[in-house]
């Protein structure tokens, strides 16, 4: 589509306001109807913002309000102006906050230069799309051994309250901006206020701030607008790919919101709902958002979700209904993440559509089944263990738990974003590297290395030091006590 340098004037068109149930308002038009997603502004100085969502007859329109409707009253004249909700894009929204109508949030000063474009947009037909299917590399071992992302794809990161998605996201924002590969969007979609704060300020204190575009829809707004965040940051974004022929990261956290706000607005419009209390349109609404997710010849949108799985059950309709659109499911484990072993990804759980030979590889598809197969193995011999102890077991079983127990540690990380919590430096680890350390370790080259030098390190070689340190420390310490026997009393 060609940029225009400005926006188009349209005839103004005034309807009255005849009902007014939360946000759910019906409008009186006397002729020229509003189109469905049109949107609509009254109040005292416009500042009230309505949706169109359905046409009850040839006078009436019904529209979900995207904003407070405090004030709002019957009788009040409603202004049209044939335009649908439009966000700015262009060079100058990087390193820049938005709000869900395409408004600056982080008081610096106001955009120039920019074009804006409706939210209303189609997807990218099938004959324009790119038929090469290529890896996405994130620099995290366990993700790039075993779940690799789909450049162009989507991945979905599914996990309960408090195991660490957006973590794991923004540290891929951090190793995604910081190598240089592309641009970044972060959709936050009915999350707390406190984490959009905090990732504007460490993406500042990271230096990669210039290189993406945050937009927020937080959990105090009404339900219209969150439920339009995510079609707000996929406009932006590809406005990037088709206009710019870069490579966009898109981070949405969380597309469980998405579904929950068009669930609240379902509801708020009367409709019958679905099992568990969805909207009916679930399927519909989150096609349209993922099917505008893709990669093109010139340049591709790679998504990362963050998938909020209520009381961790996998089979709930909207984990389901997410699943169905995802080259890739990361599951984060709480038994992982009690367990220290960050990130707490279940790598069981876990699988991509990646892992086939003639994507990744004959060598890297052969190791990523024999890690998968030895982490199996040791989960069926976890209740022996609990019962009878390690030293019943037999000297092959040993073996393997000894293999899967320091491959669980190796595929352990510390994170750029994570630096001022844990105080250990992050790592960028290379494909090659976490392939080499995980071939080395199944190939039991370091049976007599102790399983705490491969936690928390990047690549093998950072847990060769790291055993030689803790071996030094120990001699030292052994000195120490000959030197100074502790008095028997």
């Amino acid at each position: 589509m060609e940029l225009n340098s400005a926006k188009k004037n349209h005839s103004l068109n005034y309807g009255k306001v005849i009902s007014v149930r939360g946000s759910v308002v019906d409008i009186w038009f006397e002729n020229n109807l509003p189109s469905i997603f049109n949107l609509l502004h009254t109040g005292k100085d416009g500042e009230i913002a309505i949706e169109v969502m359905a046409q009850i007859d040839a006078n009436r329109i019904r529209g979900i309000a995207l904003t407070a409707t405090q004030g709002l009253a019957r009788g009040m004249v409603v202004e049209s102006s044939g335009k649908q909700m439009e966000v700015p894009v262009g060079k100058n929204i990087l390193g820049r906050m938005f709000d869900v109508f395409g408004n600056t949030i982080d008081h610096k000063e106001e955009l120039k230069e920019v074009v804006w474009r409706s939210i209303h947009q189609a997807h990218i037909p099938l004959t324009s799309r790119s038929t090469k299917s290529e890896v996405f590399l994130t620099g995290i071992k366990a993700i790039d051994v075993l779940i690799p992302l789909e450049r162009g794809g989507k991945a979905g990161l599914f996990g309960g309250a408090g195991v660490g998605k957006t973590v794991l996201l923004t540290e891929m924002i951090h190793n995604m901006v910081g190598h240089g590969k592309g641009v970044s969007m972060f959709c936050g979609i009915g999350e707390r206020c406190r984490e959009g704060h905090e990732l504007y300020h460490e993406m500042k204190a990271a230096g990669v701030l210039d290189n993406m575009v945050m937009m927020f829809g937080q959990m105090n707004e009404p339900p219209g607008a969150r439920f339009r965040v995510g079609h707000a940051a996929l406009t932006m974004a590809e406005y990037f790919r088709d206009d710019e022929f870069k490579d966009v990261l898109l981070l949405i956290d969380n597309i469980f919101r998405f579904i929950q706000a068009g669930m609240e607005v379902s509801g708020l419009l009367g409709q019958m709902p679905s099992r568990l209390g969805y909207q009916p349109t679930m399927g519909t609404e989150l096609s349209k958002l993922e099917e505008r997710i893709a990669n093109t010849a010139t340049g591709a949108i790679t998504s990362i979700q963050a998938v909020y799985v209520p009381a961790d059950d996998l089979t709930d309709p909207a984990a389901v209904h997410t699943f169905a659109h995802l080259s890739a499911a990361i599951v984060l484990s709480r038994k992982k993440a009690s367990e220290g072993l960050y990130p707490a990804i279940d790598l069981l759980q876990s699988n991509s559509k990646m892992t086939t030979p003639g994507i990744v590889g004959k060598e890297h598809y052969d190791l990523s089944r024999k890690v998968k197969q030895t982490l199996a193995q040791y989960e069926d011999l976890k209740d022996i263990i609990a019962m009878l102890g390690l030293e019943q077991l037999s000297t092959q079983d040993r073996n393997l738990v000894n293999r899967a127990r320091r491959l669980e540690r190796f595929l352990t990380q510390p994170f750029f974003t994570t630096e001022q919590f844990s105080g250990i430096s992050g790592k960028y680890v290379s494909l090659e590297d976490s392939l080499s350390g995980c071939a080395r370790i199944l190939a039991d080259e370091f049976k007599e290395m102790p399983e705490s030098a491969f936690y928390m390190v990047g690549n093998i070689e950072e847990a060769l030091e790291k055993a030689k340190s803790m071996a030094n420390n120990e001699n030292l310490h052994d000195s120490k006590i000959a030197k100074n026997p502790v008095p028997v009393k």
